[in-house]
């Protein structure tokens, strides 16, 4: 917010967000209207079971460049330029190779969106299987004590850190 960078997911009625479009674009510049009252958070779950998929395959890919052999960030550059370019893996691997585990997101507060995604989910009689399994993993990291990390974290399970 304090950057002007944030993503705005907003519920409501549209003259309501019409009237808070001035404040809105003092936090940020991507900001829009997607339904009634609710259906801003059900846009924040979406954008978080999205990124807890990308941030998942970013620690797998790591995980198996290096394993293999490959320069690491070579991986990184050449992937960030085709169909596999994330912007988890294009900002959070090159953090991540350098040791930087600084929050722009907390893991506890990832673990509480996860949550409430998976709650809706049901409610909705939708399963996500996928989503289920990166609660897990969080789930995991936070028990060994990383929940104040940021969420580019989840590489330690699989650098065998945690």
């Amino acid at each position: 917010a304090k950057n002007a960078t944030l993503t705005i997911m907003v519920g409501g009625e549209k003259a309501d967000f019409d009237r808070a479009v001035p404040l809105f674009e003092v936090m940020g510049t991507n900001y829009s209207l997607h339904g009634g009252a609710g259906c801003g958070q059900h846009c924040k779950m979406a954008n978080q079971i999205n990124i807890a998929s990308t941030m998942m395959g970013m620690a797998e890919s790591l995980a198996y460049a290096i394993a293999s052999g490959l320069d690491p960030m070579a991986v990184i550059d050449t992937l960030s330029g085709g169909s596999s370019q994330t912007w988890s893996l294009s900002n959070y691997g090159p953090r991540v190779l350098k040791g930087d585990f600084q929050p722009g997101f907390f893991i506890k507060h990832f673990i509480k969106d996860l949550r409430i995604a998976l709650e809706q989910a049901e409610e909705m009689g939708i399963d996500l299987p996928a989503t289920k399994l990166a609660k897990q993993l969080y789930d995991n990291l936070s028990n060994q004590g990383c929940s104040d990390l940021g969420t580019q974290a989840i590489v330690k399970l699989y650098f065998g850190e945690c």
